[in-house]
């Protein structure tokens, strides 16, 4: 990784990159990142942020639910006996990244990280922290480009596509309107599977909440000038096609096998924005 990345501060307490952010621009990572309360966000993020949490206060706690899902779907596929993990649109390093639950399980795991958020790459070398007996790598590319992730050397040098893999869009494919068919792009990625290898998804949903409430967050998105799309359970259930779904199927991410967590225990429908789900690929 380069090492022309100079983190400074400017004048209004914010870290400063040497790289152009548009940190006057609101980003969706760093916009996730305000929701898990970490510090890699900006006036702009934050400002956005807030308004989503003006309509719904139950955002932030929505968000580390998410995190817990990727958390417990890991360990899933690692119990699976998965040791291969493609993770797309990884966002801001958080606690818990995929190779940290993953060679928790198993040493050995390899994982592949994939964005093309400059502040993600300014913040790759710490998902490149791995085990000893495991390897991680990072790709900077675009979802849009499946050539351009399959076909990566970090790609071809960690992952075996002749083995079971587990595949990772976690919080991501909202970002994507029906204009640029994110299913036919996510099954580029799956069409690449080998038997045995899982999909892990979540995706973002204002079904579950009043359409008011949904309609206006669409619009804090839209007016900070982020495309994102609400999709229903019926949408959320097509990207799993050719897949067998594991039990309990595309449930509120935190139905999806909890833990035990206390907040997943009093979280109800209605403060969940999202939808997860997992499933093998049989053959």
């Amino acid at each position: 990784m380069s090492d022309t990345w100079d983190w400074g501060t400017s004048s209004d307490g914010d870290r400063a990159p040497s790289t152009d952010l548009r940190t006057d621009i609101p980003h969706p990572a760093r916009m996730y990142d305000y929701y898990l309360g970490g510090k890699d966000n900006f006036a702009a993020d934050r400002a956005a942020a807030a308004k989503v949490v003006e309509l719904l206060p139950s955002a932030p706690a929505g968000s580390r639910a998410n995190r817990r899902f990727l958390g417990r779907a890991v360990r899933f596929a690692a119990e699976l006996g998965i040791r291969q993990f493609l993770d797309i649109g990884t966002g801001i390093p958080a606690s818990n990244n995929t190779h940290e639950v993953a060679q928790a399980s198993a040493p050995d795991s390899r994982v592949v990280y994939v964005d093309n958020d400059p502040i993600v790459l300014a913040h790759a070398r710490a998902l490149l922290q791995g085990t000893p007996q495991g390897r991680t790598a990072y790709v900077d590319a675009d979802f849009r480009s499946p050539g351009s992730i399959l076909d990566a050397p970090q790609t071809k040098e960690l992952l075996d596509f002749s083995q079971p893999v587990a595949l990772l869009s976690v919080a991501l494919l909202h970002f994507f309107p029906d204009s640029t068919d994110p299913f036919a792009l996510l099954d580029q990625y799956k069409s690449v599977l080998a038997p045995g290898s899982v999909l892990i998804l979540t995706h973002g949903t204002g079904e579950l909440m009043s359409p008011e409430v949904a309609r206006s967050i669409e619009a804090v998105y839209t007016a900070s000038g982020l495309n994102i799309t609400s999709r229903g359970k019926a949408e959320v259930l097509r990207f799993f096609d050719g897949m067998e779904l594991v039990e309990p199927g595309v449930v509120p991410v935190h139905e999806w096998r909890p833990d035990g967590h206390e907040d997943d225990r009093t979280m109800t429908r209605e403060e969940i924005a999202g939808y997860a789900g997992v499933a093998v690929r049989r053959g």
